[in-house]
């Protein structure tokens, strides 16, 4: 479990294929040293396990399989690509984001970026079918990365990026027309198998209301 407050920005330093499957070796000069073999790490969202660490290079290895590389973005990577990373969640410690699994729905695609006073905001497009999902105001994971979205339409919604969050995350690196991982919220995948939401449903307050949460 992991809570989508980025720890650090990775880079990758080698790609090795492995049958269908991807060997991904990652510098991180913050976090290498903290990190053991089967430990979970999120990478730009998603939730791999570290075969292999080297701390005295500041460098971890993750396996991705063919199902991964095929829902996620990591098929994009190329070496000296930036990704965030970011540790489990340990029990002591804080939620700040909100939960996330690592376990990413679908890619999406930034389809702009506007600077406003202080701050971004990124307008993303996603497939409709993922629209029940999307409640204004609620939380989503891109690339890993917490944020509440709001003017949501049936296939795109915005998030506002604060100066923090835009130095510290890769979302700063993002252009129109780059696909990113998306990972919704989990309470509300919970509730639409519960309440029997159809694809082309989508949850709002009203319907929440309704049925007594």
């Amino acid at each position: 479990m992991f809570t989508g407050i980025i720890q650090d920005i990775g880079t990758i330093r080698r790609l090795q294929r492995r049958g269908d499957n991807t060997e991904f070796t990652v510098f991180s000069d913050t976090l290498a040293h903290d990190i053991k073999i089967g430990d979970s790490i999120a990478i730009s969202g998603i939730c791999l396990t570290a075969t292999a660490v080297d701390p005295k290079v500041h460098q971890f290895a993750v396996t991705a399989v063919s199902e991964t590389l095929q829902r996620a973005t990591l098929g994009d990577l190329t070496v000296g690509a930036q990704v965030n990373l970011e540790l489990a969640l340990q029990p002591t410690g804080r939620l700040g984001g909100h939960f996330v699994q690592g376990h990413v729905d679908t890619v999406g695609r930034c389809s702009a970026i506007l600077q406003r006073a202080g701050s971004w905001e990124i307008c993303f497009d996603f497939p409709q079918e993922h629209g029940r999902y999307i409640v204004e105001k609620g939380s989503i994971a891109i690339d890993g990365v917490s944020l509440t979205v709001y003017d949501v339409k049936p296939t795109q919604f915005a998030a506002s990026i604060i100066p923090r969050t835009w130095e510290s995350t890769t979302l700063r690196l993002l252009k129109a027309g780059m696909r990113v991982n998306l990972e919704f919220d989990l309470i509300a995948k919970y509730i639409a198998k519960m309440t029997g939401l159809q694809t082309t449903d989508t949850i709002t307050l009203d319907k929440l209301r309704e049925y007594g949460c």
